[in-house]
């Protein structure tokens, strides 16, 4: 390890300011070998750019997983079971599998699809801001607007497209956690693989039956539209649908709630781009295009090495984990003018936010229109909304950037 190169990146400074860690990283050695985790950290705009279109850095991480328990002495079966089912989301395929996978979502996860939800999420959205002020009446004006606000719109409008019932919706976020930890990277996490077991099994049972209720009575929604899905002659399995409502129930609305907090949040710290946004109310996309750049909900996405690599000068053996930093690649002084700058009105280079190639994320326009829904309500709504003075807790992961809880005044005076 190269002199002031730290190689925990869970450390508290790290998991505070990735952007500060990062940084360091990029200036002195932007494909780093860390050893503490054994993985390839690439931080540079190029070179996670190459690693997200390559197709020699795969997607697929959870196979080698399941091979190398399988060929223990004594192998966890409940590992294995586990890692199993994470092993049919969409996000850990590769071409020409992933192809066909997404080809046939996207039938039933098109922009026209999502465009028609602007109601529901515009309706979902004014009732959950006005819950909150009436809730910051009750308790001295604090609130936590992660629990009441960014939390329950995303998980209340995938459910809905779902044809998940109301009264079901609070489940998800106890599945969502116990998977979480082992999706998003918690590392030091030595239960993660127990929690995220019990958590799969009850979430695909769950998903199990909502899918056997569709087929005999199918309905204007997600679940329904993904069971009728074809291509030809091809169609889902399964094993397929149960995955794609588990990754999109899960995915759908995990990072959306960091999106929509880390917004608020920027906004609360940088009130010059908050009056913007307020005197002009068509920023709102390039708002969260700028939020997705600069504080947005996903850390890194995670790659193996399906050959050997020659990248920035290093060689990325066959097999090797590397991690790739959207963060890092989103603040490269390269490629953005001033990029610690938080700068609504910002011009040029596209962020990376959402990934590129063949893995761009597949809810990033439900996710939009989300944000672009939520967060000028909230601008609006609560110009003198400010931090209530508790020091922000943020989640000890690699992967996602969230926090805990975000308590905040909505009438400071």
């Amino acid at each position: 390890m190269k002199a002031g190169l730290d190689d925990e990146m869970l450390s508290a400074c790290a998991v505070a300011d990735p952007y500060g860690y990062l940084g360091g990283l990029r200036a002195v050695e932007p494909v780093y070998w860390n050893a503490r985790y054994r993985s390839w950290v690439l931080t540079r705009h190029a070179d996670v750019s190459v690693a997200m279109t390559d197709g020699r850095f795969s997607s697929d991480r959870i196979a080698p997983v399941i091979a190398r328990e399988r060929a223990r002495a004594r192998p966890d079966l409940d590992l294995v079971e586990t890692f199993e089912l994470l092993d049919r989301w969409l996000v850990f395929r590769d071409p020409p599998e992933h192809t066909r996978f997404r080809r046939l979502v996207h039938k039933a996860f098109s922009p026209r699809i999502i465009a028609s939800m602007r109601g529901e999420v515009e309706r979902v959205a004014d009732e959950l801001v006005e819950a909150a002020r009436v809730e910051a009446e009750a308790a001295d004006g604090v609130v936590d607007l992660i629990r009441e606000v960014a939390f329950p719109l995303p998980a209340i409008v995938i459910a809905s497209m779902l044809g998940v019932p109301a009264q079901d919706r609070e489940r998800f976020k106890d599945w969502s956690d116990d998977i979480s930890a082992l999706v998003f990277g918690a590392l030091d996490d030595p239960d993660r693989h127990g929690r995220a077991r019990v958590g799969m099994l009850e979430l695909v049972g769950y998903i199990s039956a909502l899918l056997e209720r569709v087929r005999e009575v199918p309905g204007d929604d997600l679940a329904s539209a993904l069971v009728q899905a074809r291509d030809g002659e091809e169609s889902l399995t399964e094993d397929e649908l149960v995955a794609i409502c588990v990754n999109l129930l899960f995915g759908g609305h995990e990072t959306t709630t960091n999106l929509i907090a880390n917004s608020v949040l920027a906004f609360i710290e940088h009130p010059d781009q908050a009056e913007l946004l307020r005197a002009d109310g068509s920023l709102a996309g390039a708002a969260i295009e700028e939020m997705l750049r600069f504080d947005g909900p996903a850390k890194s996405v995670v790659r193996i090495a399906a050959e050997d690599i020659e990248l920035g000068g290093r060689t990325i053996r066959a097999g090797d984990r590397v991690f790739v930093m959207l963060a890092g690649a989103n603040r490269d002084p390269e490629v953005f003018e001033d990029p610690d700058r938080f700068d609504i009105t910002r011009k040029g280079v596209g962020h990376l936010g959402f990934g590129v190639g063949v893995h761009y994320c597949l809810g990033a326009t439900l996710a939009r229109l989300e944000g672009t829904v939520v967060v000028p309500r909230l601008l609006e709504r609560f110009p003198r909304m400010e931090l209530a003075g508790e020091e922000l807790e943020w989640d000890r992961v690699i992967l996602t950037r969230g926090m805990k809880r975000l308590p905040v005044r909505l009438n400071a005076s």
